[in-house]
């Protein structure tokens, strides 16, 4: 099991209570205070040795100046299985693929955020593939904060070369679209029924990262951390 906790900070520019996510906090870490900004905070809990994230941000509708004060801190939140029902935001890839297209530097993180709750059917909506080579919570933290890990709402990814300029290529479980995304409007696609592997043609592709996202014929959608070239 690896200790993670919502870390409640100050309000956001339009003046909503928030809070980020930090996986792997020692059991000793300290609660916010009430004078603790949410700069400090989220460096206190990555000085703590914590994957920290923005938790869920486009349920709160932050603008790049919430995330910005946080300063460096590992991910944001592109998918959050609670928000499917509590009010139909639960995709954020809009502010990070914003703020990647900045230059900023985040990985990205889906999950469930189950709460237990009758009204919300969040259990098992999303999560992250993890790459490592044992399943302790020690290697498990350090694949996380080294981006060794991808997010899903049901695909698989099982291989991903990026040639930068020439070809993408991709092997999934079976899918009917795959997406390269990158800076501003920058895409290529490969599509198909049951598409298990695609070779996507990057000489019109202009862009210093790309992510990958494959979805299914089901909506499930996976997708890749950036990848920077």
């Amino acid at each position: 099991t690896i200790i993670g906790a919502e870390l409640h900070t100050d309000r956001t520019t339009m003046d909503s209570i928030w809070h980020i996510l930090a996986v792997g906090l020692p059991l000793d870490f300290a609660p916010s205070t009430e004078t603790e900004s949410a700069a400090a905070l989220a460096a206190r809990a990555t000085a703590a040795g914590a994957f920290v994230a923005v938790a869920h941000p486009n349920w709160y509708a932050l603008s790049e100046a919430d995330i910005e004060t946080l300063g460096a801190v590992d991910a944001i939140e592109i998918f959050n299985g609670i928000a499917v029902d509590a009010n139909d935001s639960a995709d954020s890839w809009h502010i990070a693929d914003v703020m990647l297209g900045r230059g900023q530097r985040y990985f990205a993180l889906a999950t469930d955020d189950f709460h237990a709750k009758a009204h919300h059917s969040d259990f098992g909506r999303g999560w992250v593939w993890v790459k490592s080579t044992e399943l302790t919570p020690e290697s498990l933290l350090a694949a996380l904060k080294a981006g060794a890990y991808y997010s899903s709402t049901g695909p698989q990814i099982y291989d991903v070369q990026i040639v930068p300029g020439q070809t993408a290529y991709v092997r999934c479980s079976p899918a009917e679209r795959i997406f390269v995304t990158g800076r501003g409007s920058s895409s290529a696609r490969a599509q198909g029924h049951g598409l298990a592997e695609a070779e996507i043609d990057l000489r019109n592709f202009s862009s210093p990262y790309c992510r990958i996202t494959v979805r299914d014929a089901h909506g499930g959608r996976a997708w890749t951390n950036p990848i920077w070239y």
